[in-house]
């Protein structure tokens, strides 16, 4: 319910109407609007779909009233005449005897139709051409549907008329009514009114007693006057002929051919009669008969008889000895004389390619016994079909044949065979742990457990290191996986052993050996580190009037690869257009080739790339900013970089560096003072402890000098960790310090530039650069835990990244 008029919002107006709908039985078909509560219909609906055959179609729904009272609600659907009745196909064909009598009844096909009630299927009705001879009869059943049958009327007569044709009509009761037809096609049948006759009562035939199976005896005729199956004749011994007649032989049914099924014999029987009928397909045919005598003639006819007394049971163990018994054989022959004389031996025997490993020994009154005569393999044929042949004197001899299968149990006799001595697997260095590196394969011919293989890796070292961190084995399918990044700087090949052990018992074993080479790779990209670049940027100020040669710089490039990858060439690439300077592609060294190249160009930018000789070749570029300066020339081996003449080589750092490097030197300072005051605690007594800065005379009562930011540098570091060239270097003390540079190397997979912050701790490395000439040679050690010092020499620290600030 709503307000009354004039309500406004919130006021004068009641609360609005809600419908909600609990339950529907048909929620596709039906629903109630939330708000006017109208119910209306979703789609089509469909009576005969929904309800099928009920008389009445009835669909529910409780709906919640305003949250206060619950309605339910009854539709009914009403059925309109919207199906007609419908046969299941356009025809039927019927076939009726001639001789059916007046009042014979059939069944006629039922039309449908899903319509209830009055729009229902109300009757049928009969179309005919037929002269009265048939009527139609409309039944109903007992759940009220109806179903026509066709009524005999008069007697029917094939030659007079054999076909005819009736249209049944179904109609339902609807206004106006609908209806559905089908053509019904009668066809009379001829009555079975003659019977069989054979060409004779009787036959006689001779037949030797050895008649091979299949042979034709006679063929029999006999005719009958009817059409169709009336007088289609079949043909059969008759019900009374004894079982030995129907085992010897065989009638074809349609042809009324006669051939041997069995064995004749002569000695049991000289002659056979056969009692035959011939009868038609129409009904209640009347079969004629007739006699056929078969007269054998004696023959060799009983070839020997094998059978088995005993026959061992289970199968025979492949170790069994020579001479093993098998079987007991019995062989028999009815006939006498040369006829009954048998000579018996085991088919593929004799020890020939394909023989069979067995043998016949002749025992007594006609038994023999089946034995082994060699060694038996399983491996070579696991079952063996032994066939007894015996053989009789008769003219022409009579053979037979009997045979029985020896299954050949395994012994563990087999040890796993591997398919190569030696197997070479590569694998590029820097691969994944875990990574699959190939597979041996080795393989036992036994059965089941004794050819089950299993792999194993025999113990052994490579250098030092345990084969067992370096590679596994699946101990199933035999594959291969690497366990750890492998580095061809370090290793280059190495070799081990694996074990393929069967699981029988005892059980057997064989090895092979596994090379595995490591390929190099060119994963170190040349890195620049002379001149010291800013930006990847250097400045080099030469004097003017210098000449063609001068040496303007040398550019100076380190390479971790070995080989081709680590050669390297310099070239430049840009802004030497008009070739004032030249670059030795193998030294780095940039001269004047121009006498005039400050007047012609008096800032030139040269852009410098260096390649390694790998495959895929890598390189570093850098812009070299070459500026005429006036003033006197430099001693010899001193160039000006910048407009400052140095003594000594210098490096310039960008500030990120440097204040990187500073955090460094402070994290590193303040851990060595920790470990040193708790070094002193601990043993008091002793002055001397592990951590410690040795000065430049080695005994350590020197006066300590600190590390400035400005004191370090960074250099390329050819660790052997190193996975790229930008994202590794080393950190060298400035020649600028009194006593030897400290050489760290400072490892890790972020750039230089990387915005994220690490903590950075020391580790002892291999030095890999030379130290300036004329400095004191002072080291500096770090004794600690796990640190190894015949791997790490106490002259160089690397810094390695632990975690993130």
């Amino acid at each position: 319910e709503r307000g009354g008029p004039g309500g406004g919002p919130g006021g004068g107006r009641g609360p609005k109407s809600t419908f909600r709908v609990l339950e529907n039985s048909a929620p596709h078909l039906l629903d109630v609007d939330g708000e006017s509560g109208l119910l209306y219909t979703k789609q089509r609906i469909d009576r005969e779909a929904l309800c099928r055959r009920s008389a009445k179609c009835q669909l529910s729904l409780e709906v919640f009233a305003n949250d206060q009272e619950i309605c339910m609600i009854k539709v009914e659907i009403q059925d309109l005449n919207d199906n007609a009745p419908a046969f299941p196909s356009d025809q039927v064909d019927m076939d009726i005897s001639e001789n059916a009598a007046p009042g014979t009844r059939f069944p006629l096909t039922s039309a449908h139709d899903p319509d209830a009630g009055d729009n229902g299927l109300r009757t049928y009705l009969l179309t005919r051409d037929d002269y009265g001879l048939f009527s139609l009869d409309v039944k109903s059943r007992g759940d009220g549907t109806k179903f026509p049958e066709l009524v005999i009327q008069k007697p029917l007569d094939r030659e007079e008329q054999s076909h005819h044709t009736l249209v049944l009509t179904a109609l339902d009761g609807g206004d106006p009514p609908r209806s559905g037809t089908v053509q019904i096609n009668v066809r009379l049948i001829d009555s079975n009114d003659n019977s069989p006759v054979f060409e004779a009562a009787s036959y006689v035939v001779e037949l030797p007693e050895n008649a091979p199976l299949g042979t034709a005896v006679i063929d029999l005729n006999a005719t009958d006057a009817d059409e169709g199956t009336n007088g289609e004749v079949l043909y059969s011994f008759s019900g009374y002929a004894p079982d030995r007649v129907r085992d010897l032989f065989s009638i074809d049914p349609q042809s009324g051919l006669i051939r041997v099924k069995g064995n004749l014999d002569y000695e049991e029987s000289g002659l056979i009669e056969i009692d035959v009928q011939a009868r038609d397909l129409g009904p209640n045919p009347i079969p004629a008969h007739c006699k056929v005598t078969v007269r054998l003639i004696d023959r060799n006819d009983n070839a020997p008889t094998i059978g088995f007394v005993s026959v061992r049971q289970g199968a025979l163990s492949e170790a069994a000895p020579p001479g093993t018994v098998i079987a007991l054989v019995r062989v028999t022959d009815r006939d006498s004389g040369k006829n009954g004389q048998l000579q018996c031996r085991v088919l593929g025997g004799g020890g020939g390619p394909g023989a069979v490993p067995f043998t016949l020994e002749e025992n007594y009154d006609n038994f023999y016994t089946v034995v082994t005569d060699r060694p038996l393999d399983r491996e070579a044929q696991d079952e063996y079909n032994v066939t007894i042949v015996a053989r009789d004197g008769g003219n022409p001899p009579l053979n037979s044949t009997k045979s029985f299968s020896v299954r050949i149990l395994d012994e563990n006799d087999n040890p796993p065979r591997f398919s190569k001595n030696l197997y070479v697997l590569q694998v590029p260095e820097n691969n994944i742990p875990g990574e699959y590196l190939g597979s041996v394969l080795a393989q036992d011919p036994d059965l089941g457990q004794n050819g089950t293989v299993s792999y194993s890796i025999l113990p052994g070292h490579v250098g030092d290191v345990s084969i067992y961190t370096y590679v596994s084995v699946n101990p199933t399918n035999g594959a291969i996986y690497a366990l750890r990044s492998f580095n061809y700087e370090q290793t280059k090949h190495f070799e081990f052993r694996v074990l393929a052990k069967d699981s029988g018992s005892p059980h057997r074993e064989s090895n092979a050996t596994v090379r595995v080479t490591v390929l190099d790779v060119n994963d170190n990209a040349p890195l620049i580190v002379l001149p010291a670049l800013i930006n990847d940027t250097a400045e080099l100020q030469v004097p003017r009037n210098a000449g063609v040669g001068y040496p303007v710089g040398t550019v100076r490039a380190l390479d971790s690869d070995f080989g081709e990858s680590g050669r390297l060439t310099y070239e430049i690439v840009e802004g030497n257009e008009e070739h004032l300077f030249e670059m030795d592609p193998t030294s780095g060294e940039i001269r004047t080739l121009h006498p005039y190249w400050e007047e012609l160009s008096p800032v030139a930018e040269l852009v410098v790339k260096v390649s390694d000789h790998g495959k895929p070749s890598l390189s570093a570029v850098a812009k070299l900013i070459v500026r005429a300066l006036a003033g006197p020339l430099p001693e010899a081996g001193e160039p000006q970089v910048n407009g400052e003449q140095h003594r000594r080589p210098h490096w310039d750092l960008s500030l990120p560096l440097i204040v990187t490097l500073s955090t460094v030197s402070i994290i590193l300072l303040t851990a060595m003072i920790t470990i040193a005051v708790k070094c002193k605690r601990e043993n008091k007594e002793i002055r001397t402890y592990n951590c410690r800065i040795a000065d430049g005379s080695g005994g350590g009562k020197g006066k300590k000098k600190k590390i400035s930011k400005n004191d370090i540098m960074l250099v390329p570091s050819e660790g052997e960790d190193s996975r790229g060239p930008l994202n590794v270097m080393n950190v060298v003390s400035s020649p600028s310090l009194a006593t030897s540079p400290m050489y760290f190397d400072y490892q890790t997979r972020l750039p230089l530039s990387s915005p994220r912050s690490e903590v950075m701790y020391l580790k002892p490395a291999s030095n890999n650069l030379t130290v300036p000439q004329g400095h004191v040679g002072c080291h500096t050690s770090f004794t600690g835990q796990g640190t190894n010092a015949s791997e790490a020499p106490p002259s160089r620290m690397s810094i390695i990244q632990v975690g993130d600030f």
